[in-house]
């Protein structure tokens, strides 16, 4: 068993990466197009471009991660090594210097890239040091659902904090009140990562026989996980529609609704409905078939946000309300999906004899950023495709493509997550064999 504490310590980590990650998600390409001045169009291109060279890196900090031996275990220390670099490139991304305009795009370009990879060699293995905490299948949707709700409690910080701060800070510099807000938000990220690193024990040490000494093996055991190539296309189409959905909520607040003062309501409701969500996914996966029950999850999920379609601009309450049901009902599907991640690791192992923990995480990983990278290229794409111009009232026209891009265009892709799901097969009784297997040959 993991004690309450170490889930609160492991938590904690997760609470320090989504002061970015969701900073990143909500408010840089605002920050980029209305606060820097780079054109929405190339903030959509560079996003794409620099996502995808980010996620190219992923399955090598993944396979790195499984090949470190010290002290600390083989995840824990990035914890240690990247805590502060992370801190302090997080607040270059969000300086902006006096540059022209090819100076901003080079500026913007080179920062969001650091970003990204350092986000990516401290992240890696913080996520693949969940699959190591325990070797007990219920344990790890405990642990899971602990760790999102303290991501979410990040997410929280984020939304309910950001642009409040950015007017204390800034007193009507809203350039130098970003840089000053992300700078305190930075700091308490980086306290948060040592309390994981120190608070957190890796459990699960597989004999050696396990560990793959070929990187070009783990990704031909890897490509052989078929449960993997699953989790991989969900991980893709579940993050594309989210992210365009969350990267478009405050247009949609701003422009549509026409409620710009009622900004930091909204995706502050919307993450407390994702903290219930993480918080109610443990007691359903007790009660119903793992797999069952996510696939449910994105079919009403898909529901809700398509029915934002149909909201008058001037229901607000109505508005606000789908968003905060959407949210919780699809951040209960979370901590199952990281569980199942953890399921699949212990199913490489039965399959092949390899344990590929990293390589697993990491290239899921993978396709998360991709799916990140594609949502929030879309983000930008259809800004400028409808007409959208910063700080101006918008068209008819410009509203009504917002609409469409916030609403029917992410729900398509919660459909497509559930139709892929119907093909993985490790449900509940199938883990609970692998896993008495693998402590038979431990024995």
């Amino acid at each position: 068993m993991v004690s309450v504490k170490e889930k609160i310590a492991y938590g904690l980590g997760d609470t320090a990466s989504n002061i970015v990650f969701q900073t990143v998600m909500l408010f840089l390409t605002f920050f980029y197009t209305d606060i820097y001045g780079i054109s929405p169009a190339f903030v959509g291109t560079m996003f794409l471009a620099v996502r995808i060279i980010d996620a190219v890196t992923d399955p090598i900090m993944g396979a790195l991660a499984d090949r470190t031996q010290s002290r600390y275990g083989k995840f824990r220390p990035y914890l240690l090594w990247f805590a502060l670099p992370f801190g302090l490139i997080s607040v270059l991304a969000f300086t902006t210097p006096d540059f022209g305009e090819e100076g901003k795009m080079i500026y913007a370009f080179v920062t969001y890239t650091l970003l990204m990879l350092v986000y990516t060699a401290i992240n890696i293995p913080y996520c693949a040091l969940g699959a190591v905490l325990t070797a007990d299948p219920k344990e790890r949707v405990s642990v899971q659902s602990y760790r999102f709700v303290f991501a979410m409690l990040g997410g929280l910080m984020v939304t309910a904090l950001t642009l409040p701060l950015v007017e204390f800070f800034g007193q009507g510099d809203r350039a130098k009140g970003y840089q000053l807000t992300i700078m305190a938000m930075s700091a308490l990220g980086v306290l948060m990562f040592l309390a994981c690193f120190y608070g957190t024990k890796e459990r699960i040490n597989p004999p050696k026989e396990a560990v793959s000494r070929s990187y070009m093996d783990n990704f031909r055991q890897l490509w052989k996980n078929d449960q993997w190539r699953v989790l991989a296309l969900v991980a893709l189409c579940l993050m594309s529609g989210y992210v365009l959905r969350t990267t478009l909520a405050i247009y949609y607040v701003k422009y549509y609704l026409e409620m710009p003062d009622s900004i930091t309501l909204f995706i502050t409701l919307g993450m407390l409905g994702s903290m219930v969500g993480c918080v109610i996914a443990q007691p359903l996966a007790k009660r119903y078939c793992k797999v069952k029950l996510y696939i449910g999850i994105q079919v009403l999920a898909a529901a809700l946000c398509a029915s934002s379609y149909f909201v008058a601009a001037d229901n607000v309450t109505l508005a606000i309300g789908l968003y905060v049901l959407w949210n919780l009902v699809f951040n209960t599907g979370t901590p199952l999906l990281w569980a199942k991640m953890a399921d699949t690791v212990d199913y490489g192992q039965w399959r092949t004899g390899i344990r590929t923990t990293g390589m697993v995480y990491s290239s899921i990983i993978f396709f998360i950023k991709l799916g990140i990278a594609v949502g929030g290229a879309l983000g930008g794409w259809l800004l400028a495709g409808i007409g959208y111009q910063a700080d101006v009232t918008q068209t008819e026209e410009t509203k009504a493509g917002l609409l469409l891009a916030f609403s029917l265009y992410p729900a398509i892709g919660s459909l497509i997550v559930a139709f892929v799901m119907s093909a993985y097969k490790l449900n509940t009784q199938k883990v609970d064999e692998i896993t008495l297997e693998l402590k038979r040959a431990a024995e």
